[in-house]
């Protein structure tokens, strides 16, 4: 089974691919890297390229072999990722979450929510670095 990692460019998403490489290393499970549409300032949204994905893969010490990278500019982020998840049957999902207040905690985002209550599979969420 598959590990499918949410990822933009972003510490959230760089978080994500942290930790689905580390599980996937673990188990010897295939990576599936699901790149989605993020805000790009002065253009609106892209998704990153598969080079740009590839590179952030490279950074992170990842063996780039049996990784699937999978764009999808176009869609709702957690649209994207429910459809990816149910094509491959991911036994794990990962996605970062963005840094909140106390009182912002309460909220997940609404993609975040919709992946995680949508899942059939576990879902991971791991938390970006401390901008330090």
């Amino acid at each position: 089974m598959t590990i499918v990692v949410g990822y933009a460019p972003s510490t959230q998403g760089r978080a994500a691919l942290r930790a689905g490489i580390r599980y996937a290393e673990r188990t010897g499970s295939p990576l599936l890297v699901a790149a989605h549409q993020h805000a790009v300032p002065g253009s609106g949204g892209a998704a990153a390229t598969e080079e740009e994905v590839r590179a952030e893969l490279e950074e992170q010490g990842a063996d780039l072999e049996g990784v699937t990278i999978r764009r999808g500019p176009d869609r709702e982020i957690g649209e994207f990722l429910l459809a990816t998840i149910e094509d491959v049957q991911a036994e794990l999902v990962v996605i970062g979450l963005r840094r909140k207040s106390p009182i912002g905690k309460l909220n997940l985002g609404a993609s975040a929510r919709r992946v995680v209550l949508g899942a059939p599979c576990p879902v991971l969420t791991v938390k970006d670095q401390d901008p330090a």
